[in-house]
């Protein structure tokens, strides 16, 4: 498989694993009530930080659980006049890039930096993403060729899915020097293309309008499709006689797409068309009662049925009013739909991890209110618009704008608190971190489910039990913690297993493996993802 090199590339092919585990810290809930300091325990989250450790702090909970990604990364086309910076030229990626690629950073062109930026995102990305889900990533002609060798890298070149066509201006641009630019890409990939299943989408009264009933057929209205294939072999070329004793073969290099017998069956129940006059070239009759399930999407996704830049704007304009925007691409919300009506169900997680302005999180909104479904976002974003565009825009579409009703939602915003693990190494727990941080963190590596605090007094290191298992994590922020016989006559649950997490173990091997007790020592055992 052909692959992509670049300057810095071997600094950051594992760098994902080295980015530190923060918590995220909870600021507000949200909901039509307005803020408040108590979790809106809604599942939505907007989260304020660095994609990257937001990205990782993320694991714990959803690793392998997210059936959607959307991003709409920079397309680093070098414009430097944007708030928004599309060309990897922010300071923090200036100064990331020199943390982690080193002197190399400063021979980097802007498409190294960009491929070092994505790498390590679009890795933990793929972690996040659920077997059976897809990512979609819009980008333009800058990076498209390297964005699809990268993700053949991450994802397999067998998982490709489409290269979608969107066609992003309503207008051609008669002062461009050659072409028009007229379209973006939102390229897509599956984790599992043998398990990704995308939905058909609901037929139009534009396409159902094609269906009529020339003959007045009592099974209802119809269109016709040809009958003929590419020939691939010398079967089923046979000559068919129509009601004017007109004799048909299949046109030079073409067959029949169906036997003899499957002709004649058809035609004995007229599902074959030969024109009003009954002398035309045979065709297939196919009812519109046949096709009401849905219809396959197309690649290319014209502005008529999923906007355009311009409508972005004015949608944010909408919501803003008379605010300015930051954004000069923003995506339209039915861009998004669409990816939604495709690639998600009513009860799914969708992920986007350069949220913006908050498209996607307006678009899941929409799609539960038009089908009542139960979809849950997770929106990241690094700029300090994260609060007063990105959740704004999501509190205004729940809580209403101008003489737009809103819609019941509930999000919780978030920012990047501190790391878990301390030292140059990471080599210890950080004891400035909650206790209870650090028990939720180790109960979804373990169990990769959601914790509840354990509220049993006479067993405080019990995290909880799942499937005969029961964990205890024996962590005192002052004082070593040891798995002896003292500690074991304090244990009250019954299971089959038992994992208990310490600083020390007395117990032997022997006496461990006969009774199905597994030590894991903190914090060289807390699992790093």
């Amino acid at each position: 498989m052909p692959t992509l090199h670049w300057i810095g590339k071997e600094k950051v092919m594992n760098h994902h694993r080295d980015v530190p585990f923060r918590v995220l810290q909870h600021r507000y809930g949200f909901d039509r009530n307005g803020e408040t300091a108590e979790p809106a325990g809604s599942g939505n989250k907007i989260i304020h930080g660095d994609n990257l450790e937001a990205l990782k702090a993320l694991l714990p909970e959803y690793e392998g659980r997210i059936k959607c990604i959307y991003i709409d990364p920079p397309y680093n086309t070098g414009n430097e006049n944007w708030v928004y910076n599309d060309n990897v030229n922010d300071p923090r990626i200036k100064k990331w890039l020199g943390e982690v690629v080193g002197k190399e950073s400063e021979d980097l062109s802007r498409h190294d930096k960009w491929l070092c930026m994505m790498y390590p995102r679009l890795r933990l990305l793929y972690s996040l993403l659920r077997e059976d889900g897809a990512i979609f990533i819009s980008i333009d002609d800058n990076e498209q060729a390297n964005l699809k060798l990268v993700c053949d890298e991450i994802f397999g070149t067998a998982n490709f899915v489409n290269n979608i066509i969107w066609q992003k201006k309503f207008s051609p641009q008669n002062d461009a020097k050659f072409f028009s630019d007229n379209h973006d890409f939102v390229v897509c990939y599956a984790k599992n293309k043998s398990l990704w299943r995308r939905n058909l989408l609901t037929r139009t009264e534009d396409q159902d309008s094609r269906y009529k009933n020339i003959d007045e057929d009592p099974r209802g209205v119809w269109t016709s499709s040809d009958l003929t294939v590419k020939r691939e072999t010398q079967k089923d070329i046979y000559p068919v006689l129509s009601p004017s004793k007109k004799e048909f073969y299949p046109t030079k290099g073409r067959s029949w797409s169906i036997s003899r017998e499957k002709f004649l069956e058809f035609d004995n129940d007229k599902r074959i068309w030969w024109g009003e006059n009954g002398s035309n070239m045979p065709r297939l009759k196919r009812f519109l009662s046949d096709v009401q399930d849905g219809i396959v999407p197309l690649t290319i996704w014209p502005y008529t049925e999923v906007g355009h830049n311009q409508s972005a704007k004015q949608e944010l304009k909408k919501v803003f009013q008379d605010a300015q925007s930051p954004f000069e691409t923003p995506k339209p919300v039915t861009l998004i739909e669409k990816i939604l009506w495709i690639a998600v169900s009513s009860d799914d997680i969708i992920l986007d991890s350069f949220a913006g302005s908050g498209t996607t999180g307006h678009a899941v909104i929409n799609a539960n209110q038009q089908d009542g479904g139960n979809r849950k976002f997770i929106l990241i974003e690094m700029e300090d618009y994260a609060d007063t565009i990105t959740a704004e825009r999501v509190k205004r579409v729940i809580s209403g704008y101008g003489d737009t009703e809103g819609i019941p939602g509930a999000f919780d915003f978030y920012s990047l608190g501190k790391p878990l693990f301390a030292g140059e190494n990471q080599d210890f727990l950080n004891e400035s971190i909650d206790a209870e941080k650090i028990r939720e963190y180790i109960w979804y590596s373990e169990t990769r489910s959601r914790y509840t605090r354990h509220a049993n007094g006479n067993e405080p290191y019990l995290l909880g039990t799942k499937e005969d298992t029961a964990y205890y994590f024996i962590y005192e922020k002052n004082a070593l913690t040891t798995l002896d016989f003292d500690l074991l006559g304090t244990v009250a649950t019954k299971a089959l297993q038992y994992i208990f997490y310490a600083d020390n173990c007395l117990l032997s091997p022997e006496f461990m493996l006969e009774r199905n007790i597994i030590f894991k020592k903190i914090p060289r055992d807390i699992k790093r993802f």
